[in-house]
């Protein structure tokens, strides 16, 4: 299971971080990753970790101001979301994928946490 929480409301310009606690079953094998979906748009790609190696992957649009990290101790993903926007907004899901799959895409997941609700007011 994956469990996302740390969603709140934030001014632009703010800082939020998310985690995600993973149970019932081991990961390394899958790379950790955070997804979206704001109002009337896709579900999108946002950053990715590899339990193992700790390689981040990031979408242009996050690139500089959000970073991805594990505990691997803790068996918990964070997503650090710096100097936000009101662009940023939106429903954010954590999702395993397996090592080898294109993590960019959404059906590569396997298996996915709740969502956590980010709102960054202007």
């Amino acid at each position: 299971q994956l469990q996302a929480s740390g969603g709140g409301l934030v001014q632009a310009g703010g800082s939020l971080r998310l985690s995600c606690a993973a149970s019932g079953r081991t990961f390394s094998n899958y790379r950790m990753g955070w997804l979206r979906q704001a109002p009337g748009k896709e579900r999108e790609f946002v950053a990715a970790i590899t339990w193992s190696g700790g390689s981040t992957y990031y979408a242009d649009s996050v690139k500089g101001r959000f970073t991805v990290s594990r505990d691997s101790a803790k068996n918990t993903v964070y997503l650090l979301m710096n100097s936000l926007k009101p662009e940023d907004t939106a429903v954010y899901y954590c999702a395993a994928s397996p090592l080898g799959s294109n993590y960019y895409y959404l059906s590569s997941y396997d298996y996915w946490g709740q969502g956590t609700q980010v709102t960054v007011s202007s």
